[in-house]
């Protein structure tokens, strides 16, 4: 049975590409397996607006320091697993994943500038960037539909004529 390389993995030998590939997989698995304990950090921020350590004092315009963390771990944490998943993920739709990661990115920004209006102004940036990546992913999609399909436009029509049920129209959309 043949093995598929890739482009990054020829010049390696197949020792060395399944140990890379076991180390990278291992850390993958690590950066996933501690997110739970990075979300519940937030526990250990005091419930003081003024925090004062030997080191620093800072101050927030939220209530509490512990209500920062919580609003900075609740976008954090997503952010990062969507950028995790965003560059592991090979199949051809994963440019679509930037879409929920520009969401949080702004929703992040909005905490880290303890902005009153949390969660409300980040879809009117979001806009233009869903306005250049929807239509690119569903060009891509179409691209490869019409490979895998032929450029068959006369079955094309046929299709399209054929009287189906909302169902079977859905259906097709998915295939």
């Amino acid at each position: 049975m043949d093995k598929h390389h890739n482009k990054s993995t020829k010049h390696l030998s197949p020792s060395k590409t399944g140990k890379r590939s076991l180390v990278v997989g291992g850390l993958i698995v690590l950066l996933v397996a501690i997110s739970p304990f990075l979300f519940y950090s937030y526990k250990s921020f005091p419930d003081t607006q003024v925090w004062e350590t030997s080191f620093f004092t800072a101050t927030t315009s939220f209530p509490d320091w512990y209500s920062f963390a919580w609003y900075f771990t609740g976008k954090a944490i997503p952010l990062y697993l969507l950028l995790l998943w965003f560059f592991t993920c090979r199949h051809w739709w994963h440019w679509i994943i930037l879409v929920p990661i520009a969401m949080y990115a702004f929703q992040l920004w909005g905490v880290i500038n303890e902005s009153n209006n949390l969660d409300e102004l980040e879809l009117v940036y979001l806009v233009p960037l869903m306005l250049i990546i929807v239509p690119a992913v569903y060009l891509i999609r179409a691209k490869l539909f019409n490979q895998v399909r032929g450029n068959d436009l006369k079955s094309f029509e046929e299709d399209l004529m054929a009287k189906k049920s909302t169902f079977e129209q859905i259906k097709d959309l998915f295939r």
